[in-house]
């Protein structure tokens, strides 16, 4: 079932370039960080609908992160990790790699920020000494995704493997996985309950995986087919860009290069909804930490094709799903 406009507000002052992330504060619905291809890190209050603050790198910003409510951290293409405190404006370079920093992720078990790079490592810096206390190599190539829950981090890289490593012994990765989706990962997120992650990749698919090894745990894994569409008989196939987990009820939502957002419920095999169609590609999405928003970020990705005119103009929503969108059927 498609769900009409309703309970949707659109963000003013959007970045201009592709929005490369969208994520809540951690316990509010109501503080927004965003970050862009065009060098900027900004803050929005989504409930005035006014931005905030901004902040600006040398270079496209790839990934940002809260790590508490004033406190965050951003990477990208100048291969630097920034910090910025938004109480007194200060900002600090935390550190580098060797390439671009593609996710940013914040660790409260280990209180640790967590890197992942196009030079193949992910690096864990220490929040409070502001140091890098470890560098570990990805042996799968560059990372292109990542996602962790408590004590467990996923990698996913350009060669298709996904590493998955325990946050208190990073000595080595607990398992290195190959992929079951047959192309390029573009996004992946760990189970809020902890007993998987989701990937999607650029040829519409998505997976469900479990961490528990046993052969009946592994017997439940499984892919589908999603964000494809046909016209005039002919099927086409759109990357799986973002997808956000329901902390409560564990169901997903994905975003699509056909400018369509889904819910699922994985357990169940489900789709439960899906919204109208938006202008251009979903390039992130966040549920709040109570799963009473969701941010969608839309900007034009598929930079291989001839792009649309007039292109395609970067814009970020908010949307008040209810119950009957994102709970099991």
């Amino acid at each position: 079932m498609r769900m009409s406009q309703k309970g949707e507000v659109q963000i003013s002052n959007a970045p201009v370039d592709v929005i490369s992330a969208a994520k809540f504060a951690p316990s509010s619905n109501q503080f927004l960080l965003v970050s862009s291809w065009d060098t900027s890190v900004r803050l929005y209050d989504v409930t005035s609908n006014t931005l905030r603050h901004k902040f600006f790198h040398s270079s496209p910003v790839l990934d940002c992160s809260f790590l508490d409510s004033v406190k965050t951290v951003s990477g990208g293409l100048d291969n630097g990790v920034k910090l910025y405190d938004l109480n007194t404006h200060i900002e600090s370079n935390l550190g580098s790699h060797d390439a671009a920093v593609k996710c940013v992720e914040y660790s409260s078990m280990v209180n640790g920020i967590l890197t992942g790079s196009w030079d193949r490592t992910v690096k864990l810096w220490d929040a409070r000494e502001r140091e890098c206390v470890g560098s570990y190599e990805q042996s799968g190539g560059k990372v292109y995704a990542m996602s962790c829950i408590e004590e467990k981090l996923v990698v996913a890289t350009s060669e298709r493997k996904v590493l998955i490593w325990d946050l208190r012994h990073m000595g080595n990765y607990t398992e290195r996985r190959e992929s079951s989706l047959k192309y390029q990962t573009r996004s992946v997120r760990c189970f809020p309950n902890k007993e998987g992650y989701v990937m999607g990749s650029i040829e519409g698919r998505v997976a469900v995986e479990f961490f528990d090894v046993s052969p009946e745990v592994q017997a439940k894994k499984y892919a589908f087919k999603c964000h494809r569409g046909k016209v005039n008989n002919v099927e086409h196939i759109y990357p799986v860009n973002a997808i956000s987990f329901h902390n409560t009820h564990n169901t997903f939502a994905t975003g699509g290069s056909d400018g369509y957002v889904n819910i699922w419920d994985g357990f169940n095999k489900k789709r439960l909804c899906q919204f109208h169609l938006y202008d251009t590609s979903i390039s992130s999405l966040c549920f709040s930490n109570d799963g009473t928003t969701l941010a969608i970020a839309c900007s034009y990705m598929d930079e291989a094709e001839q792009p649309p005119e007039p292109y395609p103009t970067p814009a970020l929503y908010v949307r008040y799903v209810n119950e009957q969108e994102t709970r099991p059927k």
